[in-house]
């Protein structure tokens, strides 16, 4: 029988954080009641160190994607399930216990056409907080999260997966195109609170906790543009790991 969901991890270089993400992966497989109800695939995108070894020491399967861009280590990783859901997680957060139990409810109400569960910061601090407000009130008015991004698979397939032409902010692209398939059946993009997952702020750890306020006004412009630039060299393909 095919699983339930497809977890799909996009994965560069994450030997240091993937093993707390997949420990949190069984954790939450367990909850669930039927661990293989849950595949999860590492959507590995060219790394150099051990991290498809760490993968497949833990039963994961690894989708390899040589394309260097996240949409399209999604996208490779999505090829490969076999899950009626998808669900796609960052390799440096952490699963809530019950995620796969408040998607199913999420799913069985029908006016769910997919979502995200948000997500609850490792730390915090003045800088962090003030970034979070900043970011809030889109996401309430537009119903769009980061933390698990959920859909079902023909739903997926119906938008074109994500815009691999897209560098960055492919993830808002997503849900956006998603949104607009739900209009039509009536349908809306539903955040899952009840299971957010940990957000690391491994971005804030490397360039401080006020750089989004410096760095705004040169990141928000890839919302439209999908070329990259040297922002998007420095801020996400050439990460200091």
């Amino acid at each position: 029988m095919a699983p339930r969901f497809s977890l799909i991890i996009p994965a560069y270089n994450e030997e240091r954080l993937l093993p707390r993400l997949l420990e949190s992966v069984d954790f939450a497989r367990a909850q669930y009641g039927n661990r293989e109800a849950v595949e999860v695939i590492v959507a590995d995108n060219m790394s150099t160190d051990r991290t498809a070894q760490i993968a497949a020491e833990h039963g994961c399967r690894i989708a390899t994607v040589e394309k260097r861009v996240i949409a399209a280590s999604r996208n490779g990783g999505a090829r490969a399930a076999l899950g009626e859901v998808v669900c796609f997680i960052d390799a440096d957060s952490q699963l809530h216990a019950q995620t796969f139990i408040e998607i199913d409810k999420a799913l069985a109400t029908g006016r769910c056409i997919g979502g995200a569960t948000g997500i609850r910061m490792e730390r915090w601090s003045l800088g962090i907080a003030l970034t979070y407000a900043l970011i809030v009130p889109f996401v309430w008015l537009m119903r769009m999260d980061t933390g698990v991004v959920f859909c079902r698979k023909p739903d997926f397939d119906a938008v074109g997966g994500y815009d691999e032409s897209r560098p960055v902010a492919e993830d808002v692209a997503f849900l956006w195109a998603l949104r607009k398939l739900g209009k039509t059946r009536g349908q809306r993009l539903m955040r899952v609170r009840s299971a957010k997952a940990l957000g690391s702020t491994r971005k804030f750890d490397e360039f401080g906790d006020w750089h989004y306020f410096r760095l705004i006004k040169e990141g928000l412009p890839m919302l439209w543009h999908r070329d990259g630039t040297t922002f998007t060299d420095r801020y996400w393909y050439k990460p200091k790991r």
